[in-house]
């Protein structure tokens, strides 16, 4: 098998450790793999499979390797979004440090990037799975799915990347009973996979972050959360902001009382048009760290957990 290798610099500093940190967990089994400080994946791209690995060039960007016949040139886009290689961190760091709330928490270090996906429709199942669950079990059903569908299934492979992710087609063929899951949220998917197979553009951003939140709400099942997390992990909308994201909730926490999805909507007014990066940050947090002593006071609005849709993601 051919192998061609790919040079991506980033625009400032890039925090590999990070990225790994982010990525590791969230690794869906049999499809994607992070060990030996490299991330690893199978993929498809226009009828051509072929595997690609990742590294890090100190800190100045990726050093990538492809087992298969893909022009590199294919490969670079993609990996440029999902590990947003192109983010001025400086702007967005000194625009987020302006917040007390959040400057104590950057100290010296920059703000995070915002991880991407490599496939938005990939990445749009996986946040129906992560509804109301923790970021294990999502990433163990997304497991499960994969294994469902066993799309491209090579056994014989030493690396464990086994499967390709379903295309909307496999899901809808594919037997999802007794995934482990509401029967609520199997039918999210299948009607999200009938709505891709039909409509290829459904998932490309429109440079619109309003409409495209609308557009996804549209759809059975997906609601603010859900759209808002595609929005900004998806479709690269660096101001999106699922505000009643529980682990969101909980980094801004005051006295272990969190507060309400409307009261952090109103404080996140201060961090446009970054507030995706302010979500990787307070996601990065132990609860309660994204409060710096401010002076906001705790409600009791926030103080139990609503029912809905929101998740860990």
């Amino acid at each position: 098998m051919s192998v061609s290798r790919l040079s991506l610099d980033a625009r400032g500093p890039f925090d590999w450790q990070g990225a790994l940190a982010w990525f590791a967990p969230r690794a869906i089994p049999g499809v994607e793999q992070v060990r030996d400080g490299r991330y690893r994946r199978r993929f498809e791209n226009d009828g051509a499979e072929a595997t690609f690995s990742v590294g890090a060039i100190g800190d100045r960007g990726l050093r990538v390797s492809i087992e298969g016949a893909l022009p590199p040139a294919a490969l670079a886009p993609r990996l440029r979004r999902m590990f947003d290689l192109d983010a001025d961190l400086p702007a967005i760091t000194n625009h987020l440090k302006r917040d007390p709330r959040l400057a104590g928490s950057l100290g010296n270090r920059f703000a995070p990037r915002a991880a991407g996906a490599f496939d938005a429709f990939e990445l749009a199942v996986r946040a129906i799975l992560g509804q109301q669950v923790s970021v294990a079990a999502a990433t163990l059903l997304a497991g499960r799915l994969v294994a469902r569908c066993a799309r491209c299934p090579a056994p014989s492979r030493d690396d464990g990347l086994a499967f390709l992710f379903p295309r909307p087609r496999d899901i809808l063929s594919a037997d999802l009973s007794d995934m482990g899951m509401p029967g609520a949220r199997v039918r999210s998917i299948l009607h999200l996979s009938e709505a891709a197979g039909a409509d290829p553009a459904l998932l490309a951003p429109s440079g619109d972050h309003g409409a495209d939140v609308e557009r996804l709400k549209a759809l059975p099942g997906i609601g603010e959360w859900t759209a808002q997390y595609i929005a900004l992990r998806a479709l690269g909308h660096r101001d999106a902001f699922p505000a009643s994201d529980i682990g969101l909730l909980r980094a801004m926490s005051v006295d272990g009382v969190r507060p309400s999805p409307a009261e952090l909507e109103e404080i996140a007014e201060a961090w446009r048009p970054y507030r995706g990066h302010a979500a990787m940050l307070l996601w990065s947090l132990p609860a309660g760290a994204g409060d710096s002593g401010s002076g906001r006071k705790a409600t009791r609005s926030g103080s139990k957990r609503r029912r809905g849709e929101a998740g860990t993601p």
